[in-house]
């Protein structure tokens, strides 16, 4: 990046330097900054020496005098919901008084006039585990906080909270606005970024975190991830990105296929970016893009920093046809007997922690088993459910299915977990490797007792004998621990 500073050297005693440093310390870095606005966007994003220097004094500052805390911590200093009544309105965004920061990589790039006076930065370059926003009152960022951008945010005054209220994306900005709705940042200022986003003169490869939309979490918000065997929707060829109808934003439906169905997500692309008249590819491949949320943060979408991250040269996906495939394991637990312990032919019935087990189980003419940790009186229990094992090697296309359902449930802590093995010997549970499988499960938002299907899980990949286990977690003396799941209708189809 070449750069018209306009600044006349500097030349400072060393003796006098030491005593001048502290009142020209805000001048240099306001000094800084405006030349780095005064920037020529050409894709060098090197630091000119004379600039450089006296970002590199504030940031050395920095390093020597705070102290550094993970992107989890200062999350933490946030709270959202003060009187734990279940909404925002209460909501105040943190103050830091503190002499700490953050150190993170820039995941996010308004070249492409995609991103508006905001930023996403992210834990590490590669497989990182926490993202936070930062909103600024400046815009043509790429050219000092480009992506991959080691930045250092100097967290002491400023405020954590969100930009939105109810939003769930934590966000570094400044002084607080409040209304019926609770308190959210604003965006920071001129001085505020001089001061408190410094940057070092390293940039790294940000390497997208691999990702299936159904892995998709809040967890996943302000990272650069990739989506794979994936394609615009079947109605949108011969659009493009951004429909001129449209004001701000215009969503499009992402597809990918799941063996008898799609998955789908929303790409959304603002008025603003260059490339908004481009034709949407319609082949299939893969698209790296920053995950974010929707305006009123009541979903998930993708946004792209460059076009240049959407890759769909291959053929489309099929859908599997239904018609094709055949049961090859079933259970139904029909021939349960109420309130014993499950002693099915073939299947592994093993309490990992306490001597609880799972059950079967009878209501109303169905049978079905639960493991419930209930009065159990042990402060954990870990169960394990094992089935017979199933030749993969006898046919193709293998898909799981099954029904489950929870009851009582009061905490994440208390888990179901659904894994698969090829070397269990049929006995010594813990000796075996067990490969955990996504799949819908019951959480607390499911009402009580209300079976979810599991979806289809690909277990085509598998060769061997496989078995898979349903793993719960839980404790017999902490009540918030002592929910119980339910599980019912598990079979296998392939063709």
């Amino acid at each position: 990046m070449k750069c018209e500073t306009f600044m006349s050297s500097i030349i400072i005693n060393k003796n006098v330097m030491n005593k001048t440093i502290k009142s020209l310390k805000l001048i240099l870095i306001l000094m800084a900054s405006f030349a780095i606005t005064s920037c020529v966007e050409d894709d060098d994003y090197t630091i000119p020496t004379n600039l450089g220097d006296e970002e590199n004094y504030a940031l050395q500052e920095l390093l020597d005098t705070a102290t550094e805390v993970s992107f989890d911590y200062a999350k933490a200093l946030y709270n959202s919901d003060p009187n734990g009544d279940g909404d925002n309105d209460d909501a105040i965004p943190y103050l830091v008084e503190n002499d700490i920061y953050i150190k993170g990589y820039v995941s996010s790039s308004d070249r492409t006039g995609n991103f508006y006076k905001e930023l996403y930065i992210q834990n590490s370059a590669e497989n990182p585990t926490s993202a936070m926003k930062i909103i600024l009152d400046q815009v043509s960022n790429y050219n000092q906080f480009n992506k991959g951008r080691e930045v250092y945010i100097k967290l002491t005054d400023l405020y954590i909270g969100e930009e939105r209220t109810g939003s769930g994306i934590y966000t570094i900005g400044g002084e607080p606005e409040f209304d019926q709705f609770g308190g959210t940042v604003t965006s920071l200022n001129f001085n505020e970024i001089a001061e408190n986003m410094l940057r070092s003169g390293t940039t790294e490869e940000i390497v997208p975190l691999n990702l299936t939309f159904s892995e998709i979490t809040d967890d996943h918000v302000g990272m650069f991830i990739q989506v794979d065997n994936v394609e615009f929707a079947d109605n949108l060829n011969g659009l493009q990105y951004f429909d001129p109808s449209e004001v701000y934003d215009t969503a499009r439906t992402l597809q990918s296929c799941t063996g008898f169905s799609y998955e789908t997500f929303t790409l959304e692309t603002s008025s603003f970016a260059d490339f908004k008249a481009y034709d949407l590819p319609t082949g299939n491949g893969s698209i790296k893009a920053v995950l974010s949320k929707t305006f009123d943060a009541s979903s998930f979408v993708l946004a792209l920093n460059s076009v240049d991250d959407v890759d769909m040269d291959g053929a489309r996906c099929s859908l599997l046809d239904p018609s094709d495939f055949t049961t090859v394991f079933s259970e139904d637990f029909e021939t349960a007997t109420n309130n014993t312990d499950l002693d099915f032919t073939g299947w592994t019935n093993f309490a990992e922690e306490g001597s609880w087990k799972w059950r079967e189980k009878t209501f109303s003419g169905n049978g079905y088993t639960e493991f419930s940790t209930y009065n159990s009186g042990s402060p954990s229990n870990i169960a394990w459910l094992v089935t017979p094992g199933i030749d993969m090697d006898a046919q193709n296309n293998e898909f799981l299915n099954f029904k489950a359902a929870q009851h009582h449930l009061d905490s994440a802590d208390n888990t179901l977990e659904v894994f698969v093995s090829t070397d269990f010997n049929g006995s010594d549970v813990l000796s075996a490797t067990w490969i955990p499988v996504n799949a819908s499960l019951p959480s607390q938002a499911n009402e009580w007792y209300d079976f979810v299907d599991s979806g289809l899980i690909d277990l085509s990949s598998y060769t061997g004998t496989l078995y898979v286990a349903f793993k719960v977690v839980g404790s017999g003396t902490d009540t918030t621990l002592d929910g119980a799941y339910q599980i019912d209708d598990i079979s296998i189809i392939a063709n």
